[in-house]
């Protein structure tokens, strides 16, 4: 499949979704920013100055996910019916992982939704925290899977958070693959 986004003069175009049918449809998407042990301790804690990080990190990653045919411009409004943000801190590592699940009924998928909202979470978690450590890492994007749609589920096994990232050889696989 080539690129859908741009027209037979290479144009870039809102990909034409008017004849799909409405599927229920959802994806899920992971980061992770990674903290000085400071900042770790004083977000665990609830001692940030500016409040409870997590708490308002988790509702901008649902305003943001809100918002991304406002942010990507060839991204199509969506009526999302459900928005998730969650977060897992990992000490060890100092490092805070957010997951975004994004849910629609609709003609076309919520992957870049479930991406705009991990990014804007982590993006508020710097915000909320640059005062204390201006030198934290935000990585590790990605889209973990997406369900529904013509292309059916999709799930990402490119990404292992245990073994510290990308494993070799593993391919992105699809449910059809699985069966």
């Amino acid at each position: 499949m080539g690129f859908t986004h741009f027209d037979e003069n290479g144009k870039a175009v809102m990909v034409d979704v008017t004849e799909k049918n409405d599927t229920v449809r959802e994806a899920e998407a992971a980061g992770k920013i990674t903290v000085s042990r400071e900042v770790f301790r004083a977000v665990r804690e609830g001692k940030v100055g500016k409040g409870d990080v997590l708490g308002v990190a988790a509702t901008a990653g649902i305003m943001g996910a809100k918002r991304t045919s406002e942010l990507i411009p060839m991204c199509h409004i969506l009526p999302i019916t459900n928005c998730k943000v969650n977060f897992d801190m990992d000490e060890e590592e100092c490092a805070i992982y957010c997951n975004c699940t994004v849910k629609v009924t609709g003609k076309t998928g919520v992957e870049m939704e479930a991406l705009t909202g991990v990014s804007v979470a982590l993006l508020t978690i710097y915000d909320m925290c640059k005062a204390m450590d201006k030198s934290m890492e935000i990585s590790e994007i990605y889209l973990v899977k997406k369900t529904g749609g013509k292309s059916g589920n999709v799930y990402n096994d490119l990404h292992s958070r245990k073994s510290g990232g990308r494993q070799e050889g593993v391919p992105v696989r699809r449910e059809l693959d699985i069966l």
